[in-house]
């Protein structure tokens, strides 16, 4: 069976750097999904929004923007500006689980608002012809409120629902809910990717036995905490390339030259590459010892330093899981 592997958006890590040198180095992904465009009440796109949907910055990979918002003018206003760029499609989010958004009736925390959703979309196919997708939860409080969506999405031409096989309080903790997505297949004529804890070949062959139907898999954090994935689901193997230290190393270096040219501070830049060593640092043997040396380094030096020693004293250690 043919199938399509796509990269869920992760707010602060899978901006078009992220993307292009993930594409260049790893491969696998057969679309990527842009991070949420967020208005904050303005009609106005961010400098960091404009950069990240470029054309230009986003030449080697299939690119799919992304909008998170409860209104349908902020709506129309970025599919306007999305379609500028030459995009046909933009997807919606209503998975985003932090309370912070969710409070505000945003990402997951929206699903529950059915006439809302009917508004936004009826005036969106109403007043444009962008093609319209969404990202959705199966609800914030429990899985049966996305049930009560799909007749409202049923009757919109959506191109397709990607949905998280969890429920927006829960965040990213505990298991994720195969059969209430079992039962989403079963309630809606609109074709469904799922999306949810697929972290390794073994987990990816789980899903597909379990869900013959699904013919796209979208992946998250598994994308970040093991960037061999994709191509590993790809090529059937649960055998990492033989030059993945290698591999690994130059994409690290990629992101750390490129985050050091457009951060303010080396700070700003350790946090950030900070955040993306918490899940590189599950592929060695002892993740715990290999983040501490990385949350220990207070300087660019220092950080530099105990890079090169993770590098250097536990490539031996390396990639050890199946």
């Amino acid at each position: 069976m043919s199938y399509t592997l796509l990269s869920s958006p992760l707010q602060g890590f899978t901006d078009y750097k992220f993307r292009n040198a993930f594409h260049k180095l790893f491969g696998g992904i057969d679309t990527f999904y842009a991070p949420y465009i967020k208005l904050n009440g303005t009609l106005a796109i961010k400098k960091s929004y404009q950069l990240d949907l470029l054309p230009e910055n986003n030449t080697a990979i299939a690119l799919i923007p992304q909008i998170m918002t409860n209104d349908a003018n902020e709506f129309l206003f970025v599919a306007n500006f999305v379609q500028q760029l030459g995009y046909k499609e933009l997807n919606w989010n209503l998975g985003c689980p932090y309370p912070m958004v969710t409070k505000r009736g945003l990402g997951a925390g929206l699903i529950c608002d059915a006439p809302k959703i009917k508004d936004i979309l009826t005036k969106v196919h109403n007043e444009s012809d962008i093609l319209v997708s969404m990202k959705m939860r199966m609800g914030y409080e429990h899985p049966e409120e996305i049930l009560e969506v799909f007749p409202i999405l049923d009757t919109f031409p959506l191109k397709n629902i990607a949905i998280h096989a969890r429920i927006g309080k829960q965040l990213y903790k505990g298991g994720v809910n195969l059969d209430a997505f079992e039962t989403c297949l079963k309630n809606t004529k609109h074709p469904i990717y799922y999306n949810g804890d697929i972290t390794s070949v073994a987990s990816f062959k789980k899903m597909q036995q379990r869900f013959p139907s699904v013919d796209h898999w979208m992946i998250g954090r598994g994308l970040i905490a093991d960037p061999f994935l994709p191509s590993m689901i790809k090529n059937n193997t649960t055998a990492y390339p033989e030059n993945k230290l290698e591999l690994l190393q130059e994409f690290h270096q990629i992101l750390l030259d490129q985050y050091r040219e457009s951060l303010s501070g080396d700070q700003h830049l350790l946090l950030k590459m900070s955040s993306i060593w918490e899940y590189f640092a599950g592929l060695f043997n002892n993740p715990q010892k290999t983040f501490k040396k990385i949350k220990k380094a207070k300087s660019f030096k220092n950080y530099q330093l105990a890079v090169n020693e993770i590098f250097t004293t536990e490539k031996d250690l390396i990639f050890r899981k199946s």
